[in-house]
């Protein structure tokens, strides 16, 4: 089966910016998928608000936009209303460690089982260069001019403390360690969380302090939540220390959908008992 996956939407990303390798990235693994005779129709794209979100224009499946900061809670929905369907829930630093940031941890604390890909430019780019919650202390932007006097969160930290059951970091300068990055995401069974550091070539472009500072985890390694805890704390996003890039931690645990699914049954077969009761009453 053929399908342009690349809409003819007029593309407004900068040249130079890190969405390029994360449409492609995405792309190719939906190749992958229909090569191996799977149909998209089961795919849902989610997007929330900011530069990031532009790829529900730019990919031919399934999609839905969200209001800023709320893409989670939407994703959310419609894996439990359609538990068959995977879900890819596409959103910016700003849009899911600022506005969103209650719906992330939610997320990960129920297990629900969506991927959630975190566009992580540290800049807010749609609106010319707002600091973000990753924005390195001294960030000179258009908001803080003399530099921003905040410390950056570090969000595979904050997540692990959440109870996310798959936690990773990417690079969009390493698309093939990325695409299998995602894969892994999506067949994970459960929260799948991937902060993707990304490239704004406008108004942070920061590919010279990455390429110099990143390094690849084994792939074969299964970490401890105590190594992942290390590795997490190992580059606070304001550090020159090295940045880890893999799966950080995964477990297998029960998922939310499958429990409501449960709890839902439950109901039914309880519901069910009282009216067999009360039709032997009357």
């Amino acid at each position: 089966m053929t399908r342009e996956l690349i809409t003819s939407a007029q593309n407004t990303w900068c040249p130079g910016c890190g969405n390029f390798a994360l449409q492609h990235t995405l792309k190719n693994l939906l190749s992958d998928r229909l090569r191996e005779g799977k149909s998209l129709d089961d795919v849902v794209l989610v997007s929330g608000i900011g530069c990031h979100a532009k790829i529900a224009d730019y990919l031919n499946i399934n999609s839905f936009y969200s209001l800023h900061g709320r893409a989670i809670p939407a994703a959310t929905a419609i894996k439990l209303a359609n538990p068959a369907l995977t879900v890819i829930c596409c959103v910016g630093d700003g849009d899911a460690y600022a506005e969103g940031l209650d719906h992330l941890i939610f997320a990960a604390k129920r297990n629900i089982d969506i991927t959630v890909i975190v566009h992580n430019n540290r800049v807010y780019g749609l609106t010319t260069g707002q600091y973000t919650p990753t924005s390195p202390l001294g960030f000179k932007g258009k908001s803080t001019p003399s530099g921003t006097a905040e410390y950056p969160i570090n969000p595979i930290e904050l997540l692990l403390a959440s109870g996310g059951s798959f936690i990773a970091r990417g690079y969009t300068r390493k698309m093939e360690p990325l695409k299998a990055l995602i894969k892994a995401a999506v067949d994970h069974k459960g929260f799948s969380f991937i902060d993707v550091l990304q490239i704004c070539a406008t108004f942070f472009p920061a590919a010279d302090y990455y390429d110099s500072r990143v390094y690849d985890l084994p792939a074969s390694d299964k970490l401890s939540f105590e190594t992942a805890c290390t590795h997490a704390r190992e580059w606070d996003y304001n550090s020159d220390a090295r940045i880890a890039l893999g799966i950080i931690y995964e477990r297998s645990i029960p998922t939310f959908d499958d429990r409501m699914i449960t709890l839902r049954l439950s109901k039914e077969v309880r519901e069910r008992a009282l009216r067999v009761f009360c039709e032997t009453r009357t």
